[in-house]
């Protein structure tokens, strides 16, 4: 569920008509409506209630520091990936012991600042990677909290870019070299061995996958307690997909993912931390973008829109697929249009969709895909100079630009001449 409805044909974002919010920061833009990430925050907190938890709420979706003050004040943790996320989280008022490291790359400046600033832990890739984060430490005179990251080598069932759990895939210590690893881990100065930490992909729309990997993770616990290893935390990732169609397949609900955890690992007393990002901004957002030409093809008919890849990569990047509405709904009857649609970027990738049926469309008329609240903003770029667009928050009938569109001075400015020239 989302708080993006139709109101006599005007789109609403919560109690905001869209067309209002477009009149005032122009086209394309991001709108994101607080009462949906909200919802969808709870839906997990809420699935594992009785356990004792932490929803981490992986930053990588969307990292404007409005929706991390908005999860946070509803005691979210951060799950981060690089050191800009960090100090993102950081910025927005989350304190130290809420955020965990993730990450196959973290560099030596990157723990510094970590563990100099507060984190609750570290989930390590690589071995390579534990040595340094016991140097760091040990010259800092402190101890760095770790899990492991295990591979447990299952197919997560999604696509192969976002896949994570598979041996071929660069995340993880194979899980048959656990023992091993975490015995290096128990010798090392500087390092408190904590946990297990497993993540075997995104937009998984089964349960199944996860249940396997969780009960390996299960019985690697135990084999690691009996191997002298306190494990008294487990770290489970993210992965649960979101219905990116209006059809009723629709992915598993976190109240069926909770009882899973609890199923699978409630036995072990552990403390559970999950890390979604997708579900809890992916419906929480929309892309509204205007027609700029209806342009009729040799067999076909292109909608170019002013929004393109560099504004939302996941269609050209992952074949993804998203829901394009009109903001204006037409006449009740109303016969339905074929077309291409797409950004005027010099790129074919630059293409949304293809052969979409929906309502006729001219130019000026504005249109929204649905679910780009997650891996949209955060992806965006400046290719063919083209500025980042703003991000808008709705919260009720307010709505507030949470980044503004720079201006085309500002880009060039940012650029550098060499006295040379």
């Amino acid at each position: 569920m989302d708080h993006f409805l139709y109101r006599d044909g005007r789109l609403f974002a919560e109690d905001v008509a869209v067309e209002d919010i477009a009149a005032e920061v122009g086209t394309p833009f991001y709108c994101y409506s607080t009462a949906t990430l909200e919802r969808h925050f709870r839906l997990f907190d809420e699935a594992l209630d009785g356990m004792d938890h932490l929803v981490c709420y992986a930053m990588k979706a969307a990292s404007n520091q409005a929706i991390l003050k908005t999860l946070a004040a509803l005691g979210a943790g951060m799950d981060v990936v690089s050191g800009g996320e960090y100090a993102r989280a950081i910025a927005a008022g989350v304190s130290g012991d809420k955020i965990v490291f993730s990450g196959v790359g973290k560099t030596d400046e990157e723990i510094r600042a970590a563990l100099t600033g507060g984190i609750r832990q570290f989930n390590v890739e690589s071995e390579p990677e534990m040595e340094v984060i016991s140097r760091v430490a040990t010259e800092l005179s402190t101890t760095a909290q770790i899990t492991i990251r295990i591979n447990p080598d299952v197919d997560a069932k999604t696509h192969a870019k976002i896949a994570t759990g598979k041996s071929e895939n660069k995340f993880g210590i194979p899980i048959s070299r656990a023992r091993e690893v975490y015995a290096r881990a128990a010798e090392l100065p500087g390092l408190k061995v904590i946990g297990i930490d497993v993540h075997i992909g995104s937009q998984l729309t089964e349960l199944e996958p996860f249940r396997l990997a969780y009960e390996k993770v299960a019985a690697l616990t135990e084999t690691l307690r009996a191997d002298g290893h306190e494990i008294s935390r487990l770290d489970l990732g993210g992965g649960l997909g979101i219905p990116y169609t209006r059809s009723n397949d629709a992915p598993p609900l976190p109240i069926e993912y909770g009882a899973l955890i609890k199923e699978t690992l409630g036995h072990l007393g552990c403390e559970i931390e999950i890390e979604p990002g997708r579900l809890i901004a992916g419906n929480a957002g929309i892309m509204v973008s205007r027609v700029i030409y209806v342009k009729e093809g040799e067999d076909r008919a292109f909608m170019i829109v002013d929004g393109a890849m560099n504004d939302l990569i996941r269609p050209a990047m992952y074949e993804a697929h998203h829901d394009i509405v009109p903001v204006i709904e037409g006449a009740p009857g109303l016969e339905k249009a074929r077309y291409d649609i797409v950004g005027p970027v010099c790129e074919t990738g630059d293409t949304f969709a293809k052969a979409r049926d929906m309502e006729p469309v001219a130019a000026g008329d504005l249109i929204a895909f649905r679910s780009a609240g997650a891996y949209g903003a955060v992806m965006a770029s400046e290719y063919n100079s083209r500025p980042l667009i703003p991000e808008v928050l709705v919260h009720g009938d307010q709505f507030a630009v949470i980044r503004r569109r720079p201006t085309l001075d500002e880009m060039i400015n940012r650029d550098t001449i060499p006295e040379w020239l």
